[in-house]
């Protein structure tokens, strides 16, 4: 009997995550700040969708027709169920790469999606998946794909090898992959406390296993544990990609756009020096010690004229999805901390703090008076939209077209949360995708929902939920025993989330 894994972990559900790089709306903002035409998107596929969380939040949450596989039934069972309770009309299917690349009644799609698998599967899936971006993607469409990458990746090959020959050769027949993983892990930690060679010449290892044992042993089992794992340095992908016609457009990863937060002076100056601009992104994996990149490709880049540019940026609509005294001014990047400057993102932030959708014009307009250029608005909302602070906003006509099929899908999110901590996203019909709302705030809208509209009625229907199941609160590290402790915890989250969550999500049209 073949094995319909494929070398892939199947005996343990991956994440239900969502993955915010999937939404084709945010293709838009990257391609008019490399200077590129951005595709217009009617038809998207992902491969590899997993539990399909990323799948059916763009699918309800837009007027685009996706398409997708997964290869676990378990997994495309769940994805499935809710494509049908959003009714988006996803084609969602359990096949292998083989099967499904080779559909007589796939449509040609304007964009295609892959997160993380590339770095998982074979070779022959690899071929397989670019022939299929070869003979579906259109010209001047898309391909989005993340995957691990040299060089960050060099010095963890070897110990990911050994965990897993430790899995396979030392771990119990019987065991599940958790107890495996747990006993590799533990392995690796004796190894390194014998104070290898390995170790001393290569002390980053330590610490990455450390950060490995505190990770969710579902992610853990997918990222490491897969007969396949190949780190590939981007030259290799590029050669991979160029029987498709394919062309590196630009990161999706926003803040990779700004230098000044991820290169010092001289890198800056040593890749300005380099005229290839491939190999230019080889030198700069090497400067900032690339470990995941996010990329999109695209079947034939036209560049943009300075003057089509500014006019298509001045027309890009964002909106604020934080509580404005919520947004820090520091964020991390490859040179560490760095702190913004608040002559420039206060005045920006304070324009969009009523949480309403603006465009970079209207922004542009609105700031006249406070010397802030355009370019260093476009830089700023980079910055802020490359942590979910800002999202791209859709055209109202597709936002109302949308709306119904994200209440179905985020009515039935938030049932599932009353007994499960696993999905915390729901769709917005705004940003075309994914927002990250916790179980208990979810379980606050559906106390809403049914009439509890004051924090202690919300309080109290919430704990009835929690007590039915034996569940209590943890506070600074303690379970909360009684009753009154717990509805007293509840009440505070939920004026906080009166206060400071609900007119965001109402902007989002989530509530």
């Amino acid at each position: 009997m073949s094995d319909w894994t494929a070398g892939y972990v199947a005996d343990i559900g991956y994440t239900y995550g969502y993955y915010s790089e999937l939404n084709p709306l945010r293709v838009r903002l990257a391609f008019l700040n490399a200077g590129l035409v951005p595709p217009q998107v009617g038809t998207a596929c992902e491969l590899g969708f997993g539990q399909g969380m990323s799948t059916n939040m763009h699918a309800s949450a837009s007027v685009v027709q996706w398409t997708g596989t997964d290869f676990n039934p378990a997994q495309a069972g769940f994805a499935q169920e809710l494509a049908g309770i959003a009714q988006s009309k996803a084609q969602l299917f359990d096949e292998s790469f083989a099967r499904f690349c080779n559909r007589s009644d796939l449509p040609e799609f304007d964009y295609i999606g892959l997160h993380g698998i590339w770095s998982w599967i074979s070779d022959e899936n690899r071929n397989i998946i670019v022939d299929f971006v070869r003979r579906k993607l259109k010209v001047g469409g898309v391909l989005y794909i993340s995957y691990n990458t040299q060089p960050g990746w060099a010095a963890m090959v070897p110990m990911r090898d050994l965990l897993t020959e430790h899995a396979e050769v030392l771990g119990s027949d019987g065991a599940g992959i958790i107890s495996r993983i747990d006993s590799a892990l533990a392995f690796a930690e004796q190894l390194l406390a014998a104070n290898p060679s390995y170790a001393r010449a290569n002390p980053q290892i330590a610490e990455r296993i450390k950060r490995i044992k505190e990770q969710d042993r579902h992610y853990v089992a997918h990222e490491y544990f897969n007969r396949d794992w190949e780190p590939m340095a981007f030259a290799k992908m590029a050669q991979w990609l160029e029987p498709a016609k394919l062309q590196w457009a630009c990161s999706a990863n926003y803040l990779d756009a700004i230098d000044a937060v991820n290169l010092t002076t001289e890198q800056q100056q040593l890749l300005a020096s380099i005229p290839d601009p491939m190999f230019r992104q080889t030198t700069r994996d090497f400067c900032v010690n690339q470990q995941f990149r996010k990329d999109y490709w695209v079947k034939g880049a036209r560049r943009l004229s300075p003057l089509e540019q500014i006019e298509a940026l001045r027309s890009q609509q964002i909106i604020l999805v934080l509580p404005r005294n919520e947004v820090s001014l520091k964020i991390n990047s490859n040179l560490g901390e760095a702190t913004l400057q608040e002559a420039i993102y206060n005045p920006i932030l304070d324009q969009l703090a009523n949480h309403q959708p603006q465009s970079l014009g209207q922004l542009e307009q609105a700031l006249k008076s406070s010397s802030i250029t355009f370019a260093q608005i476009i830089q700023a909302v980079m910055v802020l939209a490359s942590n979910n602070t800002l999202m791209a906003v859709q055209d109202e006509a597709t936002i109302n077209i949308a709306h119904e099929r994200t209440k179905r899908l985020n009515n039935y999110l938030m049932t599932k949360a009353r007994g499960s901590n696993d999905l915390n996203y729901l769709a917005s019909p705004v940003t075309g995708g994914g927002i990250g709302v916790s179980r208990f705030q979810q379980l606050f809208l559906l106390a809403l929902q049914n009439n509890h509209k004051q924090p202690h009625e919300q309080a109290r229907f919430v704990w009835d939920l929690l007590a039915m199941q034996g569940q209590r609160l943890i506070k600074d590290g303690k379970t909360l025993e009684t009753v009154d402790a717990n509805i007293a915890e509840l009440k505070i989250q939920a004026s906080e989330f009166m206060t400071k969550r609900l007119a965001i999500l109402k902007a989002l049209k989530i509530a």
